[in-house]
């Protein structure tokens, strides 16, 4: 059984601490076979047929090629086959520019790509600016590409606009200047509206790059350089309840899929079961870019005790026609917004698979963590570890917790200072509190240093925590 991580997004809604959990797991990450991944040709910006059939990709560089950046392709017979030969899309497309960042429609119809170049390279003649998006069509599979078309002034400015992502009903548009935007078309054939940019958390004033849109319009992918990720570029995943509403806070995939270096270009797959992403084993645009893959599976467990069975069944089924979302798990990884027959379709795929458990490690925080934040899974240990003397009348309280969502397990634990030599009267040491995740929620743990018997006195010290429970 390949190995999984168990992945839980926690998506905010406003300022409430409502939460919606998606719970899925990620298996292990795996770069593509050659012809796609040559040895020393870097390949990128992944994009895939509805059907899988065909696969259109960057490559620098490759034999045959016609400039820096060239798109490429390669088909398979069957989803089960292994992929063909990579084949230039043609001087139509290609040329001694770089044209990169494909998107193919979900018919394969269109192919939406950009000749923004991070090497300096010119734009191609015709454009707008600093780089634009543009769009090639074909009347079928067995056609040539025709001439790509500038998507013109509506979409395309006079600076810089990049990584095309195409809506499998192909009536969205979301692209990137740095902040992400979405332009929309009532039908296929109509011109694209006015851009917008993408409302809820996804723009912050970091580099946003590379949205990839689920068939299903309820996640949405990018890459970003902004502060607290793992590495250079990191992907993250934003949900939505539903296609009205705004975009949740945006959530980083996490050191499986994210490294210390580049990790860029998400593609979901239309069932949203396989994810594609380009990964760099360095820092910046040089290096060795690769292609690589992993499958998305919810989490079909839903009690946790290690097996798939009727438990998990009559579970699902006291939740029929709801949108808890530990039991929204198809037809897509993440559900659908409501438990039904899709979802039990799933958990009958996985009947009587033994699960092997999730071994939840406990959670260490100290001053240094003051005014940040923690994510714990149900069940999980979080340990608050706090520089303490209690000979000085002072000692740490629990001012604010809710203990619905972070149960507090007895009271705290003094240890005193281990200098290696006999404990001193009066030495100081830490105070340690333990609390178990108990439900779903978000909420703020404060504690507060301070004399019992002093009222209205300020404290000493504080401490705050945000706190996350998937």
């Amino acid at each position: 059984m390949k190995k999984t991580i168990l992945f839980v997004l926690v998506l905010a809604f406003g300022l409430t601490t409502e939460v919606a959990n998606a719970d899925f797991v990620f298996g292990d990450m795996e770069p593509l076979p050659e012809p796609i991944n040559t040895p020393g040709i870097i390949s990128g910006d992944f994009t895939m047929t509805a059907d899988g059939l065909e696969a259109y990709f960057v490559s620098m560089n490759r034999p045959g090629g016609y400039g820096r950046e060239d798109i490429w392709v390669c088909r398979r017979q069957s989803t089960e086959d292994g992929w063909g030969p990579a084949v230039n899309l043609g001087p139509k497309v290609n040329t001694s520019v770089c044209e990169s960042q494909p998107c193919i429609s979900a018919d394969g119809m269109e192919l939406y790509f950009s000749d923004v170049s991070p090497w300096g390279t010119p734009a191609r003649s015709g454009g707008h600016g600093g780089g634009d998006i543009w769009v090639t069509r074909r009347a079928n599979r067995d056609d040539e590409w025709a001439v790509p078309v500038n998507l013109g002034p509506t979409i395309n400015s006079s600076s810089m606009e990049t990584y095309p992502n195409i809506s499998a009903d192909g009536l969205s548009l979301h692209f990137s200047d740095g902040d992400l935007w979405l332009a929309t078309r009532p039908t296929r054939d109509d011109n694209w509206s006015a851009r917008v940019r993408v409302k809820g958390g996804v723009n912050t004033g970091s580099w946003e790059g590379f949205p990839n849109l689920s068939a299903d319009q309820r996640v949405l992918l990018f890459y970003s350089d902004r502060s607290g990720g793992y590495g250079g570029m990191d992907i993250y995943m934003t949900m939505r309840p539903t296609v009205f509403d705004a975009w949740g806070p945006a959530v980083n995939l996490g050191p499986k899929i994210n490294t210390p270096y580049y990790d860029i270009s998400p593609s979901l797959s239309v069932d949203g079961c396989t994810f594609h992403f380009t990964h760099n084993d360095m820092n910046g645009w040089g290096g060795n870019y690769k292609i690589c893959r992993t499958t998305i599976s919810p989490v079909v467990d839903l009690n946790g005790d290690g097996v798939v069975d009727c438990v998990d069944m009559c579970e699902m089924v006291d939740h029929w026609g709801t949108d808890e979302q530990l039991y929204d798990i198809g037809p897509t990884p993440w559900g659908d917004g409501i438990v039904d027959v899709q979802d039990l379709i799933v958990l009958a795929e996985h009947l009587f698979e033994g699960i092997p458990p999730v071994e939840l490690e406990e959670v260490n925080v100290d001053e240094e963590d003051d005014g940040g934040q923690v994510e714990l899974e149900q069940g999980q240990i979080l340990v608050v570890t706090l520089e303490s003397n209690p000979t000085t009348g002072y000692g740490w309280e629990v001012v604010e917790n809710q203990e619905s969502i972070l149960e507090q397990m007895g009271e705290a634990e003094f240890k005193q200072s281990d200098t290696g030599e006999p404990p001193l009267v009066g030495a100081g040491g830490w105070e340690i509190f333990r609390f178990k995740a108990v439900s779903a929620g978000q909420m703020t743990l404060q504690l507060v240093y301070r004399r019992s018997w002093e009222e209205d006195v300020e404290p000493l010290n504080t401490f705050s925590l945000q706190v996350v429970v998937r």
